[in-house]
């Protein structure tokens, strides 16, 4: 019992060294939760207008910009793309790592976004968008009130695994110099050559925070259902 104590002690208490943790918290949170805004929203964007394409045809041009953004997202691997937004991007641009993290993080993030929302669409009866054309509603219209509220109960689950996924995926920020959750542990491991106590406390606070968005995700969707009955 004493050796544990002398080593969480040594790990977080001694110089303060817990606070890498809560600074690296901090950062993967504010980054996470930035990635995701960027990611829905240029995920929605990216799948409107594929979606539109293949239902009427338009849009061709920006279509054809979308294959190409999704191709490159989804072919190469997510730490490339952060190397290369932050050292070759952003190289002559003075941005903080955070913001470089954020925008590299939404740019895949919205790749996956915008394929899971466009199966989502085209997944909803064909009927129901005619019926809302016979009701007298224009194509956006249609899309708005009719289609999407339909969508997103249907990729709500997928969604919610996109995002946890993003949330693990921060963890190589360390990668650009960046102080995450994983890197502030690892510096910790650094100063005090222990490995096991900072990087289980990191693991355990990865999955604290997956399983409460995990259950978030699970009553969102509960509550879809009940408003369905």
């Amino acid at each position: 019992m004493q050796k544990i104590i002398d080593e969480f002690s040594l790990n977080f208490i001694e110089d303060d060294r817990y606070r890498y943790i809560l600074e690296g918290l901090g950062n993967t949170v504010l980054i996470s939760f930035l990635a995701a805004l960027v990611g829905i929203a240029l995920g929605f964007l990216v799948a409107i207008i594929r979606s539109n394409h293949d239902k009427t045809g338009h849009m061709k041009a920006a279509n054809a910009v979308c294959r190409v953004y999704l191709t490159v997202v989804r072919g190469t691997p997510t730490m490339v793309q952060l190397l290369i937004i932050y050292y070759v991007v952003f190289a002559s641009v003075n941005v903080s790592k955070v913001f470089a993290a954020v925008a590299a993080f939404g740019l895949n993030s919205g790749a996956y976004v915008a394929e899971i929302v466009r199966s989502g669409i085209m997944s909803v009866d064909e009927g129901q968008f005619e019926a809302g054309r016979s009701l007298g509603l224009n194509y956006r219209k249609t899309m708005r009130y009719i289609v999407m509220p339909q969508a997103f109960k249907n990729v709500l689950p997928a969604l919610g695994n996109e995002f946890i996924v993003l949330l693990k995926e921060t963890s190589i920020s360390g990668y650009i110099g960046l102080t995450d959750l994983t890197h502030g542990g690892d510096i910790i491991r650094g100063i005090t050559f222990s490995a096991f106590m900072p990087l289980i406390l990191v693991a355990l606070i990865y999955l604290l925070m997956v399983t409460v968005l995990s259950y978030g995700v699970n009553r969102l969707e509960r509550r879809l259902r009940a408003n369905e009955r």
